[in-house]
């Protein structure tokens, strides 16, 4: 399947965004699907991820102030921004994993979030 994102855009400091990456098909294809930003001037970096029994993980940076979650039945991930900090500008991406052994191998194109004060 196909990952669209939407949902980026600009806020101030202290805001909130919502993500969301839509799977053309079944969002069971996969069975680890996370949210990589890629910083200005940085690598791309794991924020947020979940794997398909719904354990989660996140990047020390976002924790307590982002969540990731996933509609089963519109085959859509979520990835809930709050309290947003400059550094988390960035091009957030949709990665999917079909293959434990294979890694991230399903890539969105990508949305830009910028957050200024």
């Amino acid at each position: 399947g196909q990952l669209v994102e939407s949902g980026g855009g600009s806020v101030q400091t202290g805001g909130s965004l919502r993500l969301s990456c839509v799977v053309s098909g079944s969002i069971f294809s996969f069975n680890t699907m996370g949210w990589y930003r890629h910083g200005p001037g940085q690598n791309r970096v794991l924020v947020a991820a979940m794997t398909d029994d719904g354990i989660t993980s996140y990047a020390d940076s976002v924790k307590g102030r982002f969540t990731i979650s996933r509609d089963n039945v519109k085959n859509t991930l979520y990835l809930q921004m709050n309290r947003l900090e400059s550094e988390d500008t960035g091009v957030y991406f949709c990665a999917a994993s079909s293959d434990p052994l294979d890694g991230y191998n399903t890539w969105g194109q990508g949305t830009q979030v910028t957050v200024s004060s």
